[in-house]
């Protein structure tokens, strides 16, 4: 549970590469996601070039981040292999889910910048990537080690919780 409680967005990183162990560590946790009739439908983009990185930062408003993470993962999903169609982001957002507790788990910092439904930044996305045309771009998360992490505190609050 030290993960959920201490995670915390991470925007600046050092200028130093994640290694490849830990990038496929975080990609196993972002397939262990549960999805609508267990399709699993998410398609992953790991994301270390330069300039595509860059690219991906102009994406949206919120997505500097990007331009000086060591690698950014970007999460869409395949609307052909799905039978339930509605649920292919809501799968996307638990496996970003995944994606950010892992991060945190291997002692790195990531940020998950919205990009779907918006459709200007999924048309974005899709373009940097060439990704498929079945494909919608859901999120894009860089990561890499902080240089320097906030504090996460408690987010509880007891007025938001109905016992029925």
């Amino acid at each position: 549970m030290d993960e959920i409680y201490t995670r915390v967005s991470v925007r600046q990183f050092e200028d130093r590469p994640v290694e490849k162990d830990k990038i496929d560590k975080i990609l196993s946790a972002a397939m262990q996601s549960p999805s609508a009739g267990d399709e699993e439908a998410w398609r992953f983009y790991v994301v270390t070039d330069r300039d595509m990185l860059e690219k991906l930062s102009k994406a949206s408003p919120y997505a500097s981040p990007a331009a000086h993470a060591p690698a950014a993962l970007v999460i869409s999903w395949d609307r052909e292999s799905l039978r339930f169609p509605e649920f292919g982001e809501i799968d996307c957002a638990i496996a970003s889910e995944n994606v950010l507790l892992a991060i945190e788990g291997l002692d790195l910092g990531g940020v998950m910048l919205g990009i779907a439904p918006i459709r200007e930044r999924m048309d974005a996305v899709h373009t940097i990537l060439r990704m498929s045309a079945n494909e919608g771009a859901f999120t894009v998360i860089p990561f890499g080690y902080p240089k320097r992490k906030g504090k996460a505190g408690s987010r509880f609050d007891s007025k938001k919780v109905h016992y029925l």
